[in-house]
Formats: C-alpha cells, structure tokens, sequence
C-alpha cells in the first residue's frame, strides 16, 4: 500500500478543470491509500475557518471528509497560503493538522516531511513576513477582523506578492543549499519531501559524506500530481 503526497494545489472556484481533476483524485486514487499527506496551499488562500461556509470551500471540504471516511487518513501541513487551517478545518474535513517540518518513518526509511518555504532563506524579505505573519499575536489580530475585511487584505497581499515575485530574480525564490543540508543533519540524513517552491524534480545532496535524496512536489496549476511513496521507494506521478 503506498502512501500518497501532493502539495500546491491552489484550489479555487476560478479553476474549475483542476478542481475536478482534484475531486477524481480523491474518490479514485487517494480513497485506495491508507495516508494522503497535502504538504501545503491545499487552497489559493484560506482567510479562517469561519471561511467553511463559502460555497467552494464547503464543496472541497465535504470531498475531504468523505475520502476520510472511505477510511484514508488525510494529513494537511499549513502553507503560506492557507497557513490559517485551525480545528474546525480539521474537523469538518476528517483531516489531521501536522506540523512543519515533521518526521515520519517512511517503509522503514526516515522522511522530514515540510512545505518548503522556509528553506527559502536567500528571500530574506518573504522570510521577515512569514515571521511576522505566522505569530500567534498577527493571527489572533487578523482573525479578530470581519470576515470581508479579512478576504480584502488578503487580495491586496496577493496582489504586492505578484508584483515582488516579478522583480526578485528566479533563484532566490528556491531553496537554498544550505538550509536544506542543515535540516537533513538536523535530522540525521533522511530523506526529505516539500512542495512550496512549484520546480519538481528529484535531487541527491550528499551531506558529511551522506547521500540524501530530496523530492519535490508538482504544482497543480496546469495538472495534477502525486509523489508515490511504497516499501520499494518513492516516484512521481502526473495525471
């Protein structure tokens, strides 16, 4: 039985193709493995879980949870877009918060499981908001906002990330090499998955004279995909 990772969907009722292509997965492919992990921006932006009501995140929320009840565990890891996911998120969609980064045994193979953006430490201005941003004194304060206030901030943050992305140069919008070797030493030379950075590949780095291979997960802008992950190692999979 293979265990399932997928990350970057940025989900939205714009783009109605790959949403479908998400709910197929789900009833299909997903409902047949004991462990889907999405590492992150399950949705293009999530403003609170008092946000469940609307009628898109209800439609994804609702295929969720009946995948969970066909008896897959579903595992969600915040992203820079959706890193307000709370409770009731959870409960509603059968789903478990886990944390970033986290540490699994994989088929009998260590796996340091995370999102990815914090390993992108030569943005040093993206690094200074996602602190700012994920405090637990920025989140009480924004979620202490209405509702619409909330989804209108978030547009115009988008909207500054799209014009900062454009003028940044390409490279420091990856990982760097670094901070990659230090959580493979920190965690004793695993192997490690992430999305965040949309550039999927498989990479080796060798570490104090340590191999450790690093997965990159697919975005699910132009089509899906999974990483598949079984006793006899991991391969990625486009739909």
């Amino acid at each position: 039985m293979a265990v399932l990772f997928i990350s970057d969907l940025h989900l939205s009722s714009s783009r109605p193709g790959i949403n479908q292509v998400f709910f197929q997965f789900l009833r299909g492919r997903a409902v047949q493995a004991p462990d889907l992990y999405i590492l992150g921006d399950l949705f293009e932006y999530w403003a609170g879980d008092d946000d469940i009501g609307d009628s898109f995140n209800a439609q994804v929320v609702a295929a969720l949870a009946e995948c969970a009840r066909g008896g897959t565990r579903i595992l969600v890891m915040h992203g820079n877009r959706d890193f307000l996911f709370g409770p009731d998120f959870a409960q509603a969609s059968g789903s478990q918060l886990v944390d970033d980064p986290v540490v699994l045994d994989l088929f009998g193979k260590k796996t340091v499981l995370t999102h990815g953006d914090a390993l992108c430490t030569d943005d040093r201005e993206y690094q200074a908001f996602r602190a700012e941003v994920r405090s637990e004194s920025w989140k009480r304060a924004f979620l202490a906002q209405p509702l619409p206030e909330r989804k209108q901030r978030i547009a115009a943050l988008r909207a500054r990330s799209e014009i900062e992305k454009k003028r940044k140069p390409a490279e420091i919008m990856d990982v760097n090499a670094g901070a990659v070797e230090s959580l493979l030493r920190a965690h004793g030379y695993p192997r490690l998955i992430h999305g965040h950075t949309h550039r999927p590949a498989r990479h080796e780095h060798r570490v104090d004279g340590r191999v450790c291979e690093r997965w990159v997960l697919t975005d699910w802008y132009e089509s899906g995909g999974v990483l598949v992950c079984d006793e006899k190692g991991c391969r990625a999979e486009k739909f």
